[in-house]
């Protein structure tokens, strides 16, 4: 039998062997779809990929474990200290549809009695985040994608090691591969340890995983909480604005700086997320101490990851239902935009009957594939009457969202599918009027910061690119 002969009939043995093996999956029809595609037309290569990042899920001891911990930790009684301040906004009835999908879905009530102030230069976040280090008496917890060991990393890490040596207990998560530098043998995180600071990896990447497990899952989400009085969550990582790259752009971030109840479900997050990592549960009263009003900001929390039971689809349900409530405007900023359907129809739709639905996306990004997959929307959005505008000053990495007067959502998300299905994230819900014009004048400033792109001049763009774009929308539900 010749090698052509074997080859061929490999291929076809790959082809169907996996169709049900994708078929079994829990894909969306696209995505699912998509792999059958990648895997037909290059059935060796494509297997290797999809045993690499094809299964959408933790795999099942890490699920169980997971959804264990996060069972036990939003229990009734966890709530209890908080539920005095638990609380229904009064935002209206149309956007009652939102309140019950976060309810219901995030296992984390609506929090009244809050504060939140925007922190939005780059450096003033990292300065704040080292005065409130610097201020801490009980504990700091730090849990982020990105902690660098550059000078900003260094900044922080100075702070970390001021508290612990005055007997602050310091932790920190940060995520095994974006925090990889800080994690090398002669490290920031060696000389964290060294000081008394814990520090520990967030899904690590072992060779020895079991098979079908996703290895690019990654812990996306930022937050520091200190005392359990202040809570910083945003978009923000510790590392340098122009991300270690000499000569890049700077960095354009949004963090919230939060006080009052909402801190203490920020705080579970970080709990539930350093039991599932060290297998230790944190205890003590001082970790959940009795909460104080701090304002008047109705806020909760969504955190998402994947293969989740209880947070699952939160963060996909919850946009759903605020685009479909919108009454006036949605603003929309983030630094990827690749949506599914669903996401694709209620922006298109919301345009369609006279909302004005304005999106800020980098002009360019540090994601060729993703920059490409995000222009192939471009046109059916801008048919729609939705507005677009391509931020020019530095790299915007914002991923805020607004509604009329009524929901601002502020977090780690993108507006594609890696954080709506495989990433941990971290989002804060925001209700009312003021909080809401508070964010969307931030936004309006990235939008005087930008140009907004013209139907016209978009469909004369060379055939190459038109092309190229909608070759990466292929792979769009892979991304």
């Amino acid at each position: 039998m010749s090698l052509v002969l074997i080859w061929t009939l490999l291929e076809w043995v790959i082809r169907l062997v996996m169709i049900p093996v994708v078929l079994r999956r829990r894909f969306q029809p696209s995505t699912a779809l998509a792999w059958l595609s990648l895997i037909s037309f290059f059935p060796p290569g494509g297997l290797v990929i999809y045993f690499l990042i094809g299964a959408n899920h933790l795999g099942r001891r890490r699920f169980r474990k997971y959804s264990k911990v996060i069972i036990a930790k939003r229990t009734d009684a966890r709530l209890a200290g908080r539920k005095p301040h638990i609380t229904q906004p009064n935002i209206g009835a149309p956007y009652l549809p939102v309140v019950i999908q976060a309810s219901r879905i995030s296992g984390m009530p609506i929090i009244g009695g809050n504060s939140v102030s925007l922190m939005t230069g780059y450096e003033q976040a990292i300065n704040w985040l080292v005065e409130d280090i610097d201020s801490a008496q009980k504990h700091v917890h730090l849990l982020y994608y990105i902690f660098s060991d550059d000078k900003t990393g260094q900044l922080v890490g100075d702070a970390l090691v001021r508290a612990a040596r005055r007997g602050v207990r310091c932790r920190v998560l940060a995520d095994a591969t974006g925090s990889r530098p800080l994690f090398a043998r002669r490290g920031l995180g060696a000389k964290l340890k060294a000081e008394g600071v814990e520090v520990h990896p967030v899904l690590p990447v072992s060779p020895f995983q079991r098979p079908l497990v996703r290895i690019d899952l990654r812990n996306h989400r930022k937050l520091a909480v200190i005392d359990c009085r202040t809570a910083h969550a945003g978009s923000q990582n510790i590392i340098d604005t122009d991300y270690d790259c000499p000569g890049g752009p700077d960095t354009i971030d949004l963090v919230g700086r939060f006080r009052g109840p909402i801190v203490a479900q920020l705080q579970s997050v970080f709990l539930e997320d350093w039991e599932f990592e060290t297998g230790k549960p944190l205890e003590g009263e001082d970790l959940m101490p009795e909460m104080t009003v701090a304002g008047e900001t109705h806020a909760q929390v969504v955190a998402t990851g994947p293969s989740n039971e209880i947070e699952g689809q939160a963060l996909p349900r919850v946009l759903l239902a605020a685009f479909n409530a919108a009454q006036k405007r949605i603003i929309i900023t983030t630094p990827y935009l690749v949506p599914d359907e669903p996401m694709l129809f209620a922006l298109t739709m919301a345009a369609e009957r006279g909302v004005e639905v304005t999106l800020v996306v980098p002009r360019s990004s540090d994601h060729a594939l993703v920059t490409a997959a995000a222009r192939s929307h471009f046109e059916t959005l801008l048919e729609s009457g939705v507005r677009i505008f391509l931020h020019r000053r530095g790299m915007l990495h914002s991923k805020t969202a607004t509604v009329d007067d009524a929901v601002a959502l502020l977090g780690s998300s993108n507006l594609d599918m890696r954080s709506f299905y495989l990433n941990f994230e971290l989002n804060v819900l925001l209700y009312g009027p003021e909080v809401t014009a508070q964010l969307s004048d931030e936004q309006m400033r990235y939008v005087a910061e930008s140009e907004r792109i013209d139907l016209a001049m978009w469909r004369r763009r060379p055939a190459l690119q038109r092309f190229a774009d909608s070759a990466a929308a292929l792979l769009s539900p892979l991304l």
